[in-house]
């Protein structure tokens, strides 16, 4: 490619291509779409039964037991907003951090969105890039480019001019031209950018169980509906007398009562406004959540693990201090200079730019030939035109396998007659908080042999290099507040093990000594036993890094795993939760459902609380809608084989729903609540709603045949009384689930009862709900089957919460 060509494209090809419609711009949005969301919220099963249940009323003249109709499409246009202004704040967020590419447009190198770059383009690539498109490598040095995430295969990549690179991959060495060749929807990442890149749902135990549950009352509605529509016409004196005098609307008005309360159709609204409002608080915090059942991963969380840098430090490591090892022996002099060209090497990563702080240039080297930094190998190497031999910086244990039997100068601790082996002096200086490089020197220059199969000649060390990072101030608070809540923190870093370890103790964490990554195991199962043991791993690749993950998991623990690196990618993939910083590489940001927008670590507390309190106020306001379906289920098939006329009319239960139900259970989604989410959900929930439903549905048998069939008390006040009882023992659940008591409980509870004080008292509300309070043995009636009712359901909370504790020690 000639030099004309590496300058890149002119302002006037830009302009060209854009006009064309030749650019990146793709519409993969991290969250779901207008339509989506409104689709989620409008067509669904039970939105039609409810709207044809709705219609037929009004078609019968009952507008006034439609009411349910109207609450139906308030609590949809409520889901709909809610997600929809979700989206809106988490969208704003994405747009202000998407991820930049680098071009290269008459001869200037240029950082722009990575939906305006263009055809041709020339992109510059370095090490922790995502690449914006598909492109023709033109120019590269050591350029290694990782494809995992586009074709599963973990290794690494190496690319030469004429090779072909895939938007999405990563570079993780090295650095290179490239010419776009396919951008937008032709590129290979977003060919299938819907699937991979676009909204996803991740495994939710939530939707899920609620989903089972609505497929169960999905099949189970029809038939009960037919038994129910049946009892009622027969008690009219069947279907010809029925049809012929007229009485078949009021069955059909008996009937649409019980099938709209067998759908718990705020439980569905509850869990969507949830998860929607518990991103956008999220989004107040800068923490961006790109799925948003991910809000339920987090309370799920039992294990997490941080990568050192940029989590419990800040990023940003500095130069400590040199420590001469052998500067003496001939050929070495140049020691310094060669740790300033590190330091100033184009492709140089943030720890050689920090030697390059304390070693400004003051002798320019010309490189002749050289090998890249990988973090795979942990080294880099340059032979250059001034000095003869290779220069290497790169990890001790890495560039020097038997460091515990090379010998060098040293004054410190470790150090017998003056000298020490090169394994102690490291260790020595880790156990400091000190990260360490080593520079070496050998005679022999690289060869094309050599950077070809990225291998050294022989080489002394020279001289050891310290860095020391500064520990972030909210670190040890934070690790504590894990610590209280139960959930386990493993420091998985790429740094020696000691320094890992001094550092976890610095933050709090009782470590004795890091795990060397290198002695780890390759079994899962072996892997397995030693992470539950340690807390603290150094030396760790980034293949390690998702091992570990896959492993930690094997074991049943929830895993969230943060960081910012390229290396931390993989990891973050597979992690059950993956949690980006803002300042790490675009691939990371990329793969991850969390990304913490100003970086700040002591945000993950609230992050952890935000989804325990979703999650475990969803389990709470469950209870109180599968009770209402378990009972509304226990009264159509009793009523239906008894041919007893239902009690209550379509309003009367929306009255009873709005104030025992769907008012508190709003209110109650979004208190605080720190109770560590467990699998079971729907075990749990239906463990009590099923025989407190059948507590409430014998209750209204027993009242009707009583009242109704033996007193023979008329039908309206059956139907008050039958509210009542409803309201009462419904008034009771939503004490018993709200415990404990709080004082913004104790106001809710106390509104509802005031709410249906109220309902009795107004005329005006009276007449319209048709309440018409029943009098002398039928009054004490409700008052002794309410009293039977609520002691029964207390009984089957305490057999619940007894068994729950046999079976489930942290319930």
């Amino acid at each position: 490619m000639d030099a004309a060509t590496l300058d890149g494209l002119t302002t006037a090809e830009v302009a060209e291509r854009v006009a064309n419609g030749e650019t990146n711009a793709f519409d993969a949005d991290t969250s779901r779409t207008w339509w989506s969301i409104v689709r989620a919220n409008v067509f669904t099963l039970f939105n039609g039964i409810v709207i044809a249940c709705f219609a037929l009323l009004l078609l019968l003249g009952h507008w006034q037991d439609a009411l349910f109709g109207f609450a139906a499409i308030f609590n949809t246009l409520i889901g709909c907003y809610q997600e929809i202004r979700a989206k809106i704040a988490l969208d704003r967020l994405a747009l202000l951090h998407a991820p930049r590419a680098r071009v290269r447009r008459d001869g200037i190198d240029l950082e722009v969105a990575q939906g305006d770059v263009v055809l041709g383009d020339l992109l510059v690539l370095r090490a922790g890039d995502q690449i914006a498109a598909d492109a023709v490598v033109r120019s590269a040095r050591g350029m290694q480019v990782d494809e995992s995430m586009l074709t599963g295969e973990s290794d690494a990549v190496d690319k030469t001019p004429g090779g072909e690179i895939l938007s999405g991959s990563i570079v993780v060495g090295g650095e290179g031209l490239a010419e776009a060749t396919k951008v937008g929807a032709d590129s290979y990442a977003n060919s299938f950018a819907h699937e991979a890149r676009s909204f996803s749902m991740m495994r939710s135990e939530l939707k899920r169980s609620i989903d089972r549950v609505l497929t169960w009352i999905g099949w189970a509605i029809g038939p009960v509906a037919l038994l129910v529509t049946n009892s009622q016409v027969q008690i009219h004196g069947g279907w010809a007398v029925a049809l012929k005098d007229g009485s078949w609307r009021d069955a059909a008005v008996s009937s649409i009562a019980i099938i709209i309360a067998m759908i718990p159709l705020g439980l569905v609204l509850m869990t969507s406004i949830a998860f929607a409002v518990g991103a956008a608080r999220l989004a107040t915090q800068q923490v961006l959540v790109q799925e948003l059942p991910a809000v339920e991963g987090l309370a799920r969380v039992d294990v997490i693990c941080l990568d050192k840098t940029g989590t419990l430090t800040f990023g940003d490591i500095g130069f400590d201090a040199d420590h001469p090892l052998d500067i003496t022996r001939p050929g070495v002099e140049g020691w310094r200079d060669a740790l300033a060209w590190f330091g100033a090497a184009p492709d140089a990563n943030a720890t050689a730019r920090s030697i390059g702080d304390g070693h400004p240039v003051t002798r320019p080297l010309t490189a002749q030939r050289s090998i890249p930094f990988s973090s795979a190998r942990k080294w880099s190497a340059v032979s250059v035109a001034e000095a003869p031999g290779t220069w290497v910086l790169g990890a001790p244990s890495l560039v020097f396998p038997d460091a515990a039997q090379i010998a060098v100068e040293w004054e410190g601790p470790s150090a017998e007659n003056g000298e020490a082996s090169l394994a102690d002096v490291v260790r020595e200086l880790a156990s400091q908080g000190k990260r360490t490089l080593v520079l070496a020197h050998g005679d022999a220059a690289l060869d094309d042999a050599h950077v070809d199969a990225e291998r050294l000649p022989q080489v002394s060390p020279v001289a050891l290099v310290t860095l020391v990072e500064q520990v972030r101030p909210d670190a040890a608070q934070t690790l504590s507040y894990f610590a209280e809540q139960g959930v386990t923190v493993k420091i998985i870093s790429g740094d020696n093990p000691d320094t890992v370890a001094t550092i976890a103790r610095r933050v709090g964490l009782e470590v004795e000594e890091g795990i060397d990554a290198q002695t780890l195991p390759d079994d899962v199962d072996a892997l397995a036993d030693v992470l539950e043991r340690s807390t603290v791993f150094g030396r760790v690749t980034p293949d390690q890094k998702k091992a570990m993950v896959t492993a930690l998991q094997s074991r049943g623990h929830t895993v969230a795993m943060t960081g910012d690196g390229v290396n931390d990618a993989l990891a973050i993939k597979n992690a059950d939760i993956g949690i980006a910083m803002e300042s790490g590489s675009a691939a990371t940001k990329a793969v991850a459902r969390l990304v913490l927008l100003d970086g700040q670590f002591s945000h993950l507390p609230g992050v952890v609380a935000e989804g325990r309190r979703v999650t475990a106020n969803i389990e709470r306001v469950s209870m109180l809608f599968l009770t209402k379906t378990a009972y509304a289920t226990a009264i159509a098939l009793l009523f239906g084989i008894l041919l007893l006329p239902i009690p209550f009319l379509p309003r009367q239960l929306s009255l009873t729903d709005g104030l025992t139900i769907g008012i508190p259970a709003f209110f109650l989604a979004l208190l605080p609540n720190a109770r560590r989410y467990r699998p079971g959900f729907l075990r749990r929930s239906l463990s009590f709603a099923i025989p407190a439903g059948i507590v409430v549905g014998v209750a209204l048998t027993a009242y009707s045949r009583i009242a109704g069939e033996a007193w023979g008390v008329d039908l309206d006040h059956v139907r008050t009384g039958a509210t009542l009882i409803v309201a009462f023992l419904g008034l009771w659940v939503l004490v018993l689930v709200s415990l404990p008591f709080t004082w913004i409980k104790a106001v809710i509870v106390a509104a509802m009862v005031a709410g249906l004080g109220l309902a009795l008292a107004i005329p005006f509300v009276a007449n319209f709900f048709k309440m018409t309070l029943p009098t002398g043995d039928a009054l004490t009636l409700v008052w002794w089957i309410s009293g039977a009712g609520i002691v029964l359901i207390g009984i089957v909370r305490v057999i619940q919460l007894s068994w729950l504790r046999r079976t489930d020690p942290e319930a």
